[in-house]
């Protein structure tokens, strides 16, 4: 019998979603583009209704701004972008779920009451909160712009 081939994810898709639409907006904003949803959503192979709905989430969070109007769209300011770390996204989607939650799924893990992976996944969760708590979306953008790395696949 073949292995399950079971695709899931760290961050829910809605965050992986707004991690792809805050990391197009700022290579976009750096090149002094404000940018609408249409675009956003073709730039993360989004549906439209779904990315406007994450983008008014992101903005009430004041991880992105909005202009109205025919000049509007949506936009990072240079200097937000090197200071907005990559955990913020992630907690204005999902929370702090990824930090939190059982690596299998149980309702209730912790140092008291352990799942047999619960101590080795505390270091790995300790790492990926570093990085997020690290990254800088102007970090990722750079990449991005730089043809070092993609949102799309």
């Amino acid at each position: 019998m073949p292995p399950i081939k079971e695709e899931r994810n760290m961050f829910s898709k809605s965050c992986e979603y707004a991690l792809k639409a805050v990391i197009y907006i700022a290579t976009q904003s750096l090149e002094g583009r404000r940018v609408k949803i249409a675009d956003v959503a073709d730039s993360s192979n989004t549906p439209q209704a779904f990315i406007a709905k994450i983008l008014r989430t992101l903005t009430k969070s004041g991880i992105v701004s909005s202009l109205k109007g025919p000049y509007g769209g949506f936009e990072i300011d240079l200097q937000k972008m090197k200071e907005l770390k990559i955990g913020e996204v992630v907690f204005a989607i999902d929370g702090d779920a990824v930090y939190t939650s059982c690596s299998m799924g149980l309702k209730e893990c912790n140092d008291a009451d352990p799942c047999p992976m619960h101590h080795k996944f505390v270091k790995v969760r300790t790492e990926l909160k570093s990085m997020l708590e690290t990254t800088t979306v102007y970090d990722l953008a750079q990449k991005l712009k730089s043809g070092k790395a993609t949102i799309l696949r």
